[in-house]
């Protein structure tokens, strides 16, 4: 029996409109964005993600199951760094250069994120930002290396 029979409960897809949810999903980042997976809801029950290639999850997505069920998907606290500073340039050099290395990040009001990285952290020390490990759900920017799938011809 293949992973497509084995779980009666299946996500097939992902709605446009935010239903209200009967079950909730949370899956950190690294998982969010397979759309083919063997998971449990939050309340234990397996369930089986079949979505379109390049589906990439966003905590409050609501996805539809075979049956009807709406699930509400969230963002999981994963260990990550955050990057804090007052001066906007300084944040900006940050981003340039964790750009510059395909790191997926996710950019708030005088802060940055990324998955924890003791490497990474250093250099943004030197930097001159101040960095925190922490445990925070990680949502990165959409687009060719944090979120959504497009193809720009490099492998990768």
């Amino acid at each position: 029996m293949d992973f497509a029979e084995s779980v009666e409960l299946r996500v097939v897809e992902r709605l446009t409109e935010a239903l209200p949810a009967q079950s909730t999903l949370t899956l950190p980042f690294e998982l969010r964005h397979k759309s083919r997976l063997r998971t449990c809801l939050d309340s234990g029950e397996e369930v089986g993600l079949f979505l379109p290639r390049g589906t990439v999850l966003r905590s409050g997505d609501r996805l539809r199951t075979t049956c009807g069920r709406v699930i509400e998907v969230r963002a999981a606290p994963e260990a990550v760094s955050t990057a804090r500073a007052d001066d906007a340039l300084l944040l900006a050099r940050a981003a340039y250069h964790l750009g510059n290395r395909h790191i997926a990040l996710q950019v708030g009001a005088g802060w940055l994120r990324y998955l924890h990285d003791h490497v990474l952290d250093r250099m943004i020390e030197e930097l001159g930002l101040a960095v925190s490990a922490e445990r925070a759900p990680f949502e990165p920017e959409a687009g060719a290396y944090g979120g959504d799938h497009h193809d720009h011809g490099h492998a990768h």
